[in-house]
C-alpha cells in the first residue's frame, strides 16, 4: 500500500503561481503524476515522470507553465504551476503507478494510487 499526501493548494489570482507536494510512503519504483477534476468534469491528466526522472510526460494544456519534478531523497514530488488561469481551478490529484508517464496520461485506470487531493481556485 502506498499512501500519499497532496499539500499546497490554496487561492491564487490569475497570473500567479502555486507549487503543489505530494509526500508518498513508498516511491523510488513508482512513476508519480498529477491529475485535476474541475467540477462538473471527468478527471483529467496534467503531468507525469517517471521513477528516474528519465521520461516526463506533461498536458499541452499546461505545457510551457507547469512543471513536474521529483525528490527521491524526499520521496516527495511537486507541481510548479505558474501563469495560472481560472480554467485551471480543479481539485489536483497526486498519483503513483507501476507503468509509464504516457501509459498513466492516456490510461486512469493505471494508476494503482490515489492522493485525497488538494483544492486550486484561481480567480480572476
Amino acid at each position: 500500500q502506498v499512501r500519499l499526501v497532496e499539500s499546497g493548494g490554496g487561492l491564487v489570482q490569475a497570473g500567479g503561481s502555486l507549487r503543489l507536494s505530494c509526500a508518498a510512503s513508498v516511491f523510488s519504483r513508482y512513476t508519480m503524476g498529477w491529475f485535476r477534476q474541475a467540477p462538473g468534469k471527468e478527471r483529467e491528466f496534467v503531468a507525469a515522470m517517471s521513477w528516474n526522472g528519465g521520461s516526463t510526460n506533461t498536458a499541452d494544456s499546461v505545457k510551457g507553465r507547469f512543471t513536474i519534478s521529483r525528490d527521491n531523497a524526499k520521496n516527495t514530488v511537486y507541481l510548479q504551476m505558474n501563469s495560472l488561469k481560472p480554467e485551471d481551478t480543479a481539485v489536483y490529484y497526486c498519483a503513483a503507478a507501476l507503468e509509464g508517464p504516457t501509459t498513466i496520461r492516456y490510461n486512469l485506470n493505471r494508476v494503482d494510487y490515489w492522493g485525497k487531493g488538494t483544492l486550486v481556485t484561481v480567480s480572476s
